[in-house]
């Protein structure tokens, strides 16, 4: 199975001793960050609703991003985001062969870099998938990845013979995806936490984006194949709710941690 997760906005730029590979997108990348280089200073923080230290920075970022990167500039890309998901995900702590069958299996989406393997060599970026950045494709990102990401998606599945897609990315990002062009069975988990006050289970955004990272890593460090077999999900307390679970959308449940 292919399991995709979202990038995240923070990024741990710290030096890895790992060989990285070249992104699919890579010229699509260079090319939106041109267009990104355009923007004026005000309108590049208000196309992500930045601070202005934050768009100084990443006006800089966009300002340096070069065509053809060097070690020293990139990271390797489930390295270098540092969010809720990747806490979950832990990447830094896969084996050599953990990483070698997540670089087949694990895809991020992303708003520049369209789709990433793990050890795809990013340059440090902002770009949120839901940015209404104009281009000549359309009004935003959705419109100018369309069937891009689904195809690549497709592409991906067929050379490791599955036939499932894992979603574990958020909305934003998932939604860049389209659901025609995708010849895939997409399962997307569920993970809810429970009060115990009678209300029933909820989902809260932080805990939920640690379990998809840890979601991806369940499928990862478990060579996972079969759609059934994320249901053995039980990774920080969760466990599958059969009565409240659809096929394509289990849910899994644990108490609401006290700490």
């Amino acid at each position: 199975m292919l399991v995709v997760i979202s990038p995240a906005k923070r990024l741990d730029w710290a030096e890895r001793d790992v060989t990285t590979t070249q992104p699919d997108f890579q010229d699509d990348a260079v090319r939106l960050a041109k267009t990104a280089r355009n923007l004026t200073l005000g309108k590049l923080k208000g196309l992500m609703d930045l601070s202005d230290d934050l768009a100084r920075l990443n006006r800089d970022r966009f300002n340096a991003f070069e065509t053809d990167p060097s070690d020293q500039t990139t990271r390797p890309a489930a390295l270098a985001f540092a969010g809720d998901t990747y806490q979950g995900l832990e990447a830094d702590s896969l084996d050599a062969d953990e990483m070698a069958w997540a670089q087949e299996h694990l895809r991020i989406l992303s708003g520049l870099y369209g789709v990433l393997r793990p050890l795809d060599a990013i340059q440090p970026y902002r770009l949120e998938m839901g940015s209404r950045l104009k281009t000549r494709r359309g009004a935003n990102l959705y419109d100018y990845w369309r069937d891009g990401l689904s195809k690549a998606l497709n592409a991906q599945a067929e050379q490791v013979g599955t036939d499932v897609l894992v979603n574990c990315a958020s909305q934003e990002y998932f939604g860049a995806v389209a659901p025609k062009a995708l010849k895939l069975r997409v399962i997307t988990p569920q993970f809810m936490e429970d009060k115990g006050d009678g209300k029933g289970p909820k989902i809260v955004s932080f805990f939920a984006k640690k379990a998809r990272g840890a979601m991806a890593r369940f499928i990862v460090q478990n060579r996972l194949t079969e759609a059934d077999a994320i249901l053995d999900f039980d990774i920080g307390g969760y466990a599958w709710q059969e009565a409240a679970s659809t096929p394509d959308k289990p849910v899994f449940v644990r108490p609401y941690p006290s700490s």
